[in-house]
């Protein structure tokens, strides 16, 4: 007896959520796959030409690959910070999506909004510990990884 009390009390709410996701779909606007696709491609691919053009003119002056490419990287991740600093890195990703926030762009910028958005708090208990709240784990797993890969590697010669 008690369990068809609780199957009646439980099937009003169940109409009342099909009805009310119902009418939220209503409102919900369709993503468009297919322009925020191209956008993402074009403006990541913009971002890896210009990465590459950087490169190319640093070997062109006497650079080795590798180094000119850790020139580029850390012009790409202060690039961002910049931009997220003075709020124009949000516009970007808001237009270009993907494109913008897959690159190594994406994750200096994880690193630098919950600094800036915390800087109320202070130097210590605002920006330093949002500094790393979401990058923080991404950089603990990626550390301790290799340094376990390492330690194999060490003992395996």
């Amino acid at each position: 007896m008690a369990s068809k009390e609780k199957e009646l009390n439980n099937k009003p709410k169940k109409e009342v959520a099909k009805k009310y996701e119902q009418y939220v779909k209503q409102f919900t606007p369709r993503p468009k796959y297919f322009s925020n696709s191209l956008k993402a491609f074009l403006v990541g691919g913009l971002i890896c030409m210009a990465a590459l053009y950087i490169q190319n003119m640093l070997v062109d002056k006497g650079l080795s690959e590798k180094s000119a490419g850790a020139y580029v990287t850390v012009i790409l991740i202060c690039l961002a910070q910049l931009l997220t600093g003075l709020g124009v890195f949000d516009t970007i990703s808001k237009f270009a999506g993907a494109g913008v926030i897959v690159p190594i762009t994406g994750f200096a910028n994880s690193m630098v909004a919950p600094a800036i958005e915390y800087k109320k708090e202070g130097p210590v208990l605002g920006i330093g510990a949002k500094l790393f709240s979401i990058a923080g784990p991404v950089l603990v797993c990626g550390i301790s990884v290799s340094v376990i890969i390492g330690i194999i590697s060490y003992f395996m010669r």
